[in-house]
């Protein structure tokens, strides 16, 4: 399927609901961000993402501040691994793909992520990280 076929299917919503996961949305912010520039891609993929879960009657789950870090993320580990095709990216970047524990944690404490705030819109990171941790 090509990157405007998985963006139509999800904008029309022809996906299921109960088997799309943390990292179909992680997916599917990489392929927005393959064929958008960065903040088209950002306006579009959160309206798409809000409007999908309005359908499923689950419009709490939707989080201002996880899309757009995760989306972020997402957008500056391309531009360090000159946007390798979705498999090469998947597999140099799991750390993406983990949503238990995953890379947020890192970056924001749980509350934070779990605040009325949070969700509505973008928080930046509340935990420090030691600079060694951090590479140019």
């Amino acid at each position: 399927m090509t990157n405007q076929e998985i963006i139509c299917r999800f904008e029309s919503d022809a996906l299921s609901g109960d088997g799309f996961h943390h990292s179909d949305h992680v997916r599917l912010a990489y392929t927005y961000l393959c064929e958008y520039p960065v903040l088209v891609t950002l306006g579009k993929f959160s309206v798409a993402l809000k409007r999908f879960a309005a359908a499923r009657g689950k419009t709490q789950l939707y989080n201002e501040t996880i899309t757009c870090a995760y989306f972020f993320l997402i957008h500056e580990r391309m531009a360090r691994f000159a946007k390798p095709d979705w498999e090469g990216f998947a597999a140099q970047n799991s750390d993406l793909l983990t949503w238990k524990d995953g890379i947020l944690s890192h970056y924001y404490r749980e509350c934070t992520l779990k605040s009325e705030l949070a969700r509505a819109v973008f928080i930046l990171p509340d935990k420090s990280l030691a600079a060694e941790n951090i590479s140019s």
